[in-house]
């Protein structure tokens, strides 16, 4: 009996100790969580000015199309400098009125094994407060955003502010959060310069004049931000929602924590109080121009002299040469600029604003996505992901590349050749980086007013510049980096 009382007594210190260890275990884990999560700045200005975003298409991104597989490779977009992570959207779409094609919508498909294949636009959302379940689960979402954070990554979600998909709850109980014809019917949204629909017939328009739709709306934002920890918004058709909402809105997520807001539009009265960053559309669709032979030089200057007339200080834009509007209805990069692509690539890098990575553009992709049916990106690194990584790199140490509310200058330098030739001088904190192109198709000479030892940043070789005609090949370009 003695030794039966001695040996319950080891064993209750035993289990006493073991307990204190897993409690000190558990307490030092706890610390050391906190410590990473101290570590995880809250996004700032500071972070945005040398950042690359990434736009994710989950559905399309692996075979799988689930967030699990895409936040398998959060970490290798490190290597290619992205700090952004722009999540295409993530809610449940509406099987009413789906569509199937730009044409036809899945009622139109009379195979219902036919049927199954047209997911629908990722834009036509049956609830804003819930995950899309081909993606995955609520918990496979916060691991995404984890994920991004323990890598020092922000995360932005695609919000649709603008129409909901005929789906949603509000259609049946408020009504009249929307748009309606003469006949009481609610629209699809209505381009206001013609009066005839956009073609989105797979959407409902809201209307902003009742206010009750601001306050609904502001909760479903806020959602995100208080139970996700989500850094920001990309939101669609920006500039056709009233900008009053935007100024209202924003400093209500701002009490939650500091978000990114970027907008799909250019319109500078965005820009006053609400976003931080708007699409750089007009300079994309010049680049397509010049690269097709249909525009100079000459255009882009011009360009870039409205912008400085336009935009204030501090107001800046995303620079791309593909989006998944772009790959899906206009073309690859490819397609849109042969021999021009990565002539243009490095361009939206060393230019003032964000540069942006789409889906499957870092593997060279050259296919058009399929929008409203699953499909999948390549997955093999090649000379693209190297040159993004190099200009990815260049854009994050590099404060001459600066580019969102204290952006390095931007200086052109006149050549005598400035019909074809683009030189400009980028400079901030002592630091100066040159980019210099032929944007032509065929071989020019040109003389430079720089002089002196460089480095050419993507193939690290050093070269000295004299005051003597220079020969670029077609579409022939170099990013300099002074030498002291």
């Amino acid at each position: 009996m003695k030794h039966l009382k001695i040996f319950s007594l080891v064993l209750y210190l035993s289990m006493v100790i073991i307990g204190c260890n897993q409690k000190a275990e558990k307490k030092e884990a706890t610390i050391k969580e906190t410590e990473e999560e101290t570590d995880f700045k809250p996004i700032s200005n500071e972070t945005l000015e040398s950042s690359v975003i990434y736009e994710a298409n989950i559905r399309q991104y692996s075979p799988e199309g689930t967030f699990s597989e895409f936040t398998k490779d959060i970490p290798q977009l490190k290597e290619l400098g992205v700090k952004v992570i722009w999540l295409m959207p993530v809610y449940p779409i509406s099987m009413k009125n789906r569509k199937a094609t730009g044409d036809l919508s899945v009622e139109d498909i009379e195979d219902p094994e036919e049927r199954k294949k047209y997911l629908g636009s990722y834009y036509a959302i049956s609830d804003y407060t819930a995950i899309n379940p081909e993606f995955g689960t609520e918990k496979d979402f916060d691991e995404l955003i984890e994920t991004a954070h323990r890598n020092g990554m922000y995360v932005i979600l695609d919000w649709v502010a603008n129409h909901t998909g005929w789906d949603h709850k509000w259609i049946e109980e408020h009504p009249e959060y929307y748009h309606k014809d003469k006949d009481g019917n609610v629209t699809d949204p209505i381009n206001p310069d013609t009066g005839e629909s956009w073609g989105w017939t797979d959407v409902a328009h809201l209307n902003y004049e009742n206010k009750d739709l601001w306050k609904a709306m502001n909760q479903e934002m806020i959602f995100w931000v208080e139970k996700h920890n989500i850094d920001g918004f990309r939101c669609d058709v920006a500039g056709n929602v009233p900008t009053e909402y935007w100024n209202q809105i924003v400093p209500k997520l701002k009490e939650e924590k500091p978000v990114f807001m970027l907008a799909e539009s250019e319109d500078k009265d965005l820009f006053y109080e609400a976003f931080d960053m708007g699409y750089n559309w007009e300079g994309h669709h010049i680049m397509n121009e010049i690269a097709q032979g249909k525009m100079s030089v000459k255009d882009w200057d011009n360009y870039m002299k409205k912008i400085d007339t336009t935009y204030q200080d501090d107001d800046y834009l995303m620079n791309f040469v593909t989006n998944h509007d772009e790959n899906s209805w206009n073309g690859t990069v490819k397609e849109r600029m042969g021999e021009a692509s990565e002539t243009m690539l490095a361009f939206t890098y060393t230019l003032p604003g964000m540069p942006l990575i789409y889906s499957g553009q870092e593997y060279g992709m050259n296919k058009r996505l399929k929008f409203f049916e699953k499909d999948s990106i390549p997955k093999t690194k090649n000379e693209v992901w190297t040159i993004l990584e190099k200009l990815g790199t260049l854009k994050n140490e590099n404060p001459a590349l600066n580019g969102a509310k204290k952006a390095a200058s931007y200086q052109r330098l006149e050549t005598n050749n400035d019909e074809n030739i683009i030189a400009f001088e980028r400079q901030k904190d002592g630091e100066k980086i040159y980019y210099i192109a032929n944007f032509s198709d065929k071989k020019q000479l040109f003389k430079l007013p720089l002089s002196g030892k460089f480095t050419n940043f993507m193939n690290n070789k050093e070269i000295e510049l004299k005051d003597e005609p220079h020969e670029f090949q077609a579409w022939e370009y170099k990013i300099l980096v002074k030498n002291e």
